[in-house]
């Protein structure tokens, strides 16, 4: 059996799942295809080799018979339309963050698949799919270092300029990651958050501040620290370390090959995102597939995605107001726990 996908927006995220679809994964087929450029659209059916048609709209793609799921990669400001579209014609869709930009749209999501009876959405989290953090949860499930006290974390990037980062991009866009990953590891929800802005760094733009400390704290109490550096300079770096009752866990690193040359014992880091989380794309693309073709929807909800907006707003509120600001969020519909 093949799970027949309409892909809308072929830009550098969208072509590259296109590919790992069309190339290295099984059960799946992209038949339809839209971007807001069209003959970009077309050269991804071309380089591709792919037997798809190109559509003039998001929706039309959605609307298409031949299309069975639907994968939104286009621009973030068009996600709540498309998914709710989708939910409307009651297609599954794989939505990339964000689900929506504000965390009102992630609601009118949520209520919409609730309405509908049906879980039809998964957001494009894909830590909770990387091997490591796998590795990790699997720790923390075992209780091999009692109840979770403290966590560490970091998201350092090589460089980032203002255009990538404007505003608050790294507290909405980056870090959002982080809000999604340790709420699934941790299985518990965020109450409150401080943001701090320490010294800026000199290698960043005048108006971009750089770096961030975001404090979380959970339900259960637990304290979280999340390092936000975005302009770091020596590699894309990704760490999180859990301090439980009796022992520690560190994410592992990536694996390199350790090398002792000219006195020095190295080993390398990774320089960009793609290539730390490449397998997690992977995985996470291949589940999606293998469960939508069993009518399951397995992976980040909807209601994550609503989760994590709120938690951004808040740590936006509380970087300007330099205090601790509250997360209030409803309690979790039975819809998305059972």
């Amino acid at each position: 059996m093949t799970l027949k996908i309409g892909v809308i927006g072929t830009g550098a995220i969208g072509k590259e799942h296109i590919r790992r679809i069309t190339h290295k994964l099984k059960g799946a087929q992209v038949v339809a295809v839209n971007d807001v450029n069209t003959e970009q659209a077309q050269a991804v059916v071309r380089d591709e080799a792919l037997q798809a048609e190109v559509y003039a709209s998001g929706v039309e793609v959605i609307q298409a018979a031949e299309v069975e799921a639907v994968i939104v990669t286009s621009w973030g400001p068009t996600h709540e339309e498309f998914v709710l579209a989708s939910i409307a014609a009651g297609k599954p869709v794989f939505c990339e963050k964000p689900l929506a930009v504000t965390a009102e749209g992630c609601r009118q999501i949520v209520e919409a698949e609730i309405e509908a009876g049906r879980k039809l959405v998964q957001v494009g989290f894909m830590r909770r799919f990387d091997h490591s953090y796998r590795q990790l949860k699997r720790v923390l499930e075992a209780d091999t270092i009692g109840a979770p006290l403290i966590l560490n974390c970091v998201h350092r990037n090589p460089q980032s300029p203002s255009s990538d980062f404007s505003g608050d991009m790294a507290l909405t866009d980056s870090c959002v990651h982080e809000f999604d990953v340790l709420r699934w590891l941790l299985d518990d929800d965020y109450v409150s958050v401080q943001v701090i802005q320490p010294r800026k760094t000199r290698l960043c733009d005048d108006e971009l501040q750089d770096p961030h400390v975001i404090l979380l704290r959970t339900r259960q109490g637990i304290h979280i620290s999340i390092e936000s550096f975005v302009n770091c300079q020596y590699g894309y770096d990704i760490q999180c370390q859990v301090v439980g009752e009796t022992g520690t866990a560190n994410l592992p690193e990536p694996p390199s090959v350790p090398v002792r040359h000219a006195a020095k014992l190295s080993s390398g880091i990774l320089d960009s995102w793609k290539d730390r989380f490449i397998d997690a794309f992977d995985v996470e693309f291949q589940e999606w597939i293998d469960a939508t073709l069993r009518g399951e929807m397995t992976g980040p909800s909807a209601w994550d995605g609503y989760v994590v907006a709120v938690t951004g707003d808040a740590c936006v509120k509380a970087k300007y107001s330099g205090r601790i600001e509250p997360i209030e969020l409803p309690e979790c519909p039975d819809f998305y726990t059972n």
